[in-house]
Formats: C-alpha cells, sequence, structure tokens
C-alpha cells in the first residue's frame, strides 16, 4: 500500500459530534439512554414472540429477527460511539473500522429485506387469505431470511474489500462517529470512481428491491381493502398494515437520502444528524410501533408479566 513518501494509515479518528467536554457528557447520557430503550424494547419483542405460542406466525417469526438484528445493528455503533465520548483520543483501528463498515452494511440491508419481506407476508395475508398457510410456511420463512443474509452479506463484502483497497496517506481524521462508507471514501487519496459507483448502482438495488416489494404490496393491498364492505372489516385490515408501513416510512427515507446521491453532495454534519435516525431512532422505535397498535403483542406481554409476578 506504500507509494513514495505515503504512509499506512494503521488508524482513524473519530471526530464525532463534539469537542466540548461538557457537551459529550450530555451527549453520553441521552445515547445511553436510547441504547437501553433499543435494547430493552427489542429484546422484551423478542422474548414475547419466543415465549407466546399464539404469536408463531410467519409476521410475528420475521418481527422477532427484525428485533435481533436491530439489537445488533445498533450495538455494532453505539457502545463505541458512547467510550469515544467519554475519551480524549477517539481512535478505530484500520482493520476494525472495516469490519464496522462490513457488519454495519450487513444488518442495516437486513433491516430492509425483512421489512420487503414483512410487506410480502401482509400481501399474501389479506390480498391471498385461502393460500396463505401453504405460501408461508416455516421452512419458506426460514429460507427467506437466510437467502436475505447471503444477500446483504455478498453485498457488504464487496463495499468493505473495495474500502480496504484503497490508500488513506496520512488523512486520519474522519467527520462521522462510525466507520461508513462516505466518509471513508473522502479521506481516501487514491481513485474513488470505482467504490462511487458500486455503491451508487448496488446499494440502489438493494435498496430499492425490498421498497419496490413494499410499494406493489401495498398497492394492491390498498385495492382489496377498498373493495371490503363494511367500514370495520376496511379498519380492521389496514389496522393489521399500520405497524409495518409505518417502519417502512421511517426507515427508507433517511437511508436513500443518505446512499443514493453523488459523492459531492456529502456533509458530514447533515450526514451525521441522518446518521443518528437510523443508527438508533428507529430501532428504538420499532418495538413501539410494533407493539403499542398491536393487541396481541400487548395481551402476550401482560400475560408474561402476570407469569413473572406469580413466580414472586
Amino acid at each position: 500500500m506504500e507509494r513514495g513518501n505515503m504512509s499506512v494509515v494503521k488508524e482513524f479518528i473519530l471526530l464525532g459530534f463534539s469537542s466540548h467536554p461538557e457537551q459529550q457528557i450530555i451527549l453520553f447520557c441521552v445515547f445511553l439512554a436510547v441504547y437501553t430503550l433499543i435494547l430493552v424494547g427489542n429484546l422484551t419483542i423478542f422474548i414475547v414472540i419466543v415465549m407466546d405460542s399464539r404469536l408463531h406466525t410467519p409476521m410475528y417469526f420475521f418481527l422477532s429477527i427484525l428485533a435481533m438484528v436491530d439489537i445488533c445493528f445498533t450495538s455494532l455503533i453505539v457502545p463505541k460511539l458512547l467510550v469515544d465520548l467519554l475519551s480524549v483520543r477517539k481512535a478505530i483501528s484500520f482493520p476494525l473500522c472495516i469490519t464496522q463498515l462490513h457488519f454495519y452494511a450487513a444488518f442495516a440491508n437486513m433491516d430492509s429485506f425483512l421489512l420487503g419481506i414483512m410487506g410480502f407476508d401482509r400481501f399474501m395475508a389479506i390480498c391471498h387469505p385461502l393460500h396463505y398457510p401453504r405460501v408461508m410456511r416455516k421452512r419458506v420463512c426460514i429460507v427467506l431470511v437466510l437467502c436475505a443474509w447471503v444477500i446483504v452479506s455478498f453485498h457488504a463484502s464487496v463495499h468493505s474489500v473495495l474500502a480496504s483497497k484503497l490508500l488513506y496517506c496520512d488523512a486520519k481524521e474522519m467527520h462521522h462517529y462510525f466507520c461508513d462508507l462516505p466518509p471513508l471514501l473522502k479521506l481516501s487519496c487514491s481513485d474513488t470512481s470505482i467504490n462511487e459507483l458500486v455503491l451508487l448502482i448496488e446499494t440502489t438495488v438493494i435498496l430499492l428491491t425490498p421498497l419496490l416489494c413494499n410499494l406493489v404490496s401495498y398497492v394492491l393491498i390498498a385495492v382489496v381493502i377498498l373493495k371490503i364492505k363494511s367500514s370495520d372489516g376496511r379498519r380492521k385490515a389496514f389496522s393489521t398494515c399500520f405497524s409495518h408501513l409505518t417502519c417502512v416510512v421511517l426507515c427508507y427515507g433517511p437511508v436513500l437520502f443518505t446512499y443514493i446521491r453523488p459523492s459531492s453532495a456529502y456533509s458530514p454534519e447533515k450526514d451525521m444528524g441522518i446518521s443518528i435516525i437510523y443508527t438508533m431512532v428507529i430501532p428504538m422505535l420499532n418495538p413501539f410501533v410494533y407493539s403499542v397498535r398491536n393487541n396481541a403483542v400487548k395481551e402476550a406481554l401482560r400475560k408474561i408479566m402476570k407469569i413473572f409476578q406469580g413466580q414472586k
């Protein structure tokens, strides 16, 4: 990797949000509280689904996987951020940076694919209820999740390998709080046109495939719901989709803005603010979105709480 007087970069300095100690303490407390809510909320959803046999259906199976992916996703980033907020020197080694980039890309896109699969699940449940048990069998659900993981892992490997081959000269300061691809490419002193082209094309395909799956599913679902004559029937059918549709809207807006755009539009401050939305805010909101309006989850949660209270 050495050329002339270029030295091999062994670590990066994550500049993060603020260099003022008093602000860093406030941010530490806020992010710690958010991370705690993420862990408690998603673990609760996962445990409730596992323990209540009435929730052993495809929809809740996918929701339990989504909860675990959100835990892994945020745990990859937030603990390091919390340590950096209390540290004077916010360094991350080059191998660890590439590793974080790889798993970040994998978990983030797994979230997207799970939302796409859940959209298809809602389409089958509402538009083809008679065929639903046969199509959405347990084996089919597991295969869908495994195929999604293979695809996102390949996607993540492509970007992490390409990023690891770049020259970074003496540029060490990264204007971000974790190793994301756009700020990493900005630090490179070699030609990043291939990386940017692959990022634009591959990320567009990876993100738009599940998004289109959701859009098509909900257009067809809307057609079926509008044909229901009773208002109670329409409301009940729509309520089964509301939580998932809310998460789809929350997820895709920030992600599409960050990755499907030219590199010249990169802005450190704006990107870090948007990154907070999809690395912390959305994983924190997902459990509440899926439980507040979901009577089955709330009933299962009350049942489990009664069991634990009875054991005391």
